[in-house]
């Protein structure tokens, strides 16, 4: 699949969105978990510790990559290791938590250092009862999906490059887009609950590879595909980048949505503030998408307004679906 030109948005939006109601129905998802404080007049958050990020690697990462720079590692719970995780994990359910995202800083080969926490994890799933997501990072090896399968993981996240150039130059990871296509398979192999994530213009603002990311995507089963947008942050390479216009954004959308017609396609919570972000998520609804995190201000109501259903939750983000 290559990239589209931006013809016919308005048609191919409202192909995406009869293509939803057809195989969803009126219900629209809207999420505010504690992955951070949020509220709007439409929605705010009852118990922010039902759902939390967990970094295993504290604000460490071997990587640095460009567009982030550890930066979203900083709001994260950091793991104390003297504690452990399944301490950590129990300490934080009887704190009113139901379930984490575990996350943190990558290795040099590109993959989150969850294994060396392996049994921990299928303990606190075991005898917690607790949800966890799963950010790996690039899946390495066979092995560690069938870990993951057998601790019992709720869902893997994992962000898909369609680009080797952006491999290389945004993450400083000697890879290929085989490399992200074999996670994939192996992840598939042991039936483990996908959520990949496409970041829209990862490439310093430009759309690159995302097309090819969602071919990749679409050849394996997955519970839900997740679209974020490059958010530049202070102080990283990219804090100046051009964003990706709203046009292209919503041609993105709208082709995720007819590629995957029958699987959840979500807006997850990075994307840029503002009028792009009340612009963005307007999109996202006029695409068809299944749901969104932190929608921003007016946007349940513009929901609603086109016939749509609010459903709304607190304890898991939209990698976590429900």
């Amino acid at each position: 699949m290559t990239m589209q030109v931006l013809t016919d948005i308005p048609q191919k939006l409202e192909r995406a969105f009869e293509l939803r109601l057809a195989h969803f129905g009126k219900g629209i998802k809207f999420y505010n978990p504690g992955l951070k404080s949020y509220a709007t007049d439409e929605m705010c958050q009852a118990n922010p510790r039902q759902f939390v990020s967990v970094s295993l690697t504290g604000k460490g990462c071997a990587l640095n990559c460009d567009h982030c720079e550890k930066k979203i590692l900083e709001p994260m719970l950091a793991l104390d290791k003297r504690e452990g995780l399944f301490e950590m994990c129990k300490r934080l359910k009887e704190g009113g938590t139901e379930g984490i995202l575990l996350s943190g800083g990558s290795l040099k080969t590109g993959e989150v250092p969850f294994m060396p926490y392996i049994d921990q994890i299928a303990r606190v799933r075991e005898e917690l009862g607790m949800k966890i997501i799963m950010h790996t990072g690039l899946i390495r090896s066979e092995a560690q999906a069938r870990a993951l399968s057998e601790a019992g993981v709720d869902g893997v996240a994992l962000d898909i490059i369609g680009s080797d150039e952006t491999i290389r130059k945004v993450y400083h990871l000697e890879a290929t887009t085989r490399d992200f296509d074999r996670a994939l398979y192996w992840l598939s192999k042991y039936e483990l609950s996908l959520r990949p994530h496409i970041i829209l213009g990862l490439h310093y603002g430009q759309l690159l590879g995302e097309w090819k990311a969602l071919e990749m995507i679409a050849r394996y089963p997955r519970h839900a595909l997740v679209l974020v947008i490059i958010t530049p942050l202070y102080g990283t390479a990219m804090w100046n980048i051009d964003l990706p216009s709203v046009e292209e954004v919503s041609n993105f959308f709208a082709d995720a949505r007819l590629t995957i017609a029958d699987d959840y396609v979500m807006l997850g919570c990075a994307r840029p503030q503002g009028k792009y972000k009340v612009e963005v998520d307007r999109a996202a609804i006029d695409a068809g998408l299944n749901g969104i995190a932190y929608p921003a201000e007016g946007i349940v109501q513009y929901a609603i307004d086109k016939g749509l259903t609010p459903e709304y939750y607190e304890n898991a983000c939209s990698c976590g679906v429900e």
